[in-house]
């Protein structure tokens, strides 16, 4: 099996300055290989995707994100975020810093369904709502606007998630697990517990979200541009599903940086 550094070095776009040759296979799709675009399966997938992607980055930043909501709630206490980390350490051990792990994991997988499958349903809804043309020449407004509308319905996914792994992190004594803070908080508040901060998530992940998927496109524009010689439509399965990759890694640094940047402000 190749190792990760011969698997990087063979990769025809590991250089965004070089073209890529692009070998002469038709780009031929087998039964079962794939399926069609605009498909219930396609948007499926696509919300897969969502989930596997959201999910698992923001569970693994969840030390982080518990002394950031920290730091915001009781500055007196965490006075920056090396402190954060040492006085949850003395507090509560290793095992504080992942508390909130269980909704932040189902919260952010729900947000991610529908984020990413959401999204291209909307982008293919509002194509034919305008016409072929008008898609193509306007595609930017096309991708935010189908962008914000996924982004609407998937914090809705999200919110209740996010309320519980607020009050978990940042309220002592009141739970430490999902299965324990969701009835009390419910008990308390009904469901307004649940949603009442629903509008600042709207305003935090919407413009966000219109942006990343923006910057993704015109990835993919430019590297059909100037990386790879030869139209989408004449390269092989295999050749497009490179790009792909390509694509998703540069947009994941560039946002997991934004998402560390954000966490540290």
């Amino acid at each position: 099996m190749p190792s990760f550094y011969e698997i990087a070095t063979q990769c025809a776009f590991k250089n965004p300055f070089s073209q890529a040759k692009c070998a002469g296979a038709s780009n031929v799709i087998l039964p079962g290989d794939s399926c069609a675009f605009g498909s219930t399966k396609y948007f499926l997938l696509c919300g897969v995707g969502g989930v596997i992607s959201c999910g698992s980055t923001h569970t693994l930043i969840t030390p982080l994100d518990l002394v950031k909501c920290r730091l915001q709630v009781d500055g007196a206490k965490y006075k920056n975020l090396i402190h954060g980390f040492k006085v949850t350490m003395a507090e509560d051990g290793t095992k504080g810093l992942v508390r909130g792990w269980a909704p932040t994991f189902f919260g952010y997988s729900a947000q991610g369904l529908g984020k990413f499958g959401l999204y291209e349903f909307f982008k293919v809804l509002y194509g034919d709502m305008i016409g072929e043309e008008a898609a193509y020449v306007y595609r930017t407004g096309l991708y935010l606007a189908a962008s914000a509308s996924a982004e609407f319905f998937a914090d809705m996914f999200l919110s209740p998630f996010e309320a519980i792994k607020v009050k978990v992190q940042t309220t002592a004594g009141f739970a430490t697990t999902l299965r324990e803070a969701a009835p009390k908080m419910y008990a308390e508040e009904g469901m307004n517990a649940f949603f009442k901060s629903l509008v600042p998530l709207w305003g935090r992940q919407i413009p966000y979200t219109m942006m990343k998927f923006a910057c993704f496109e015109k990835t993919v524009e430019l590297l059909y541009l100037h990386v790879v010689p030869k139209p989408r439509a004449e390269c092989s399965k295999g050749e497009q599903r490179e790009r792909e990759r390509y694509t998703h890694t540069t947009i994941g640094r560039n946002q997991f940086f934004g998402v560390l940047r954000l966490y540290l402000i």
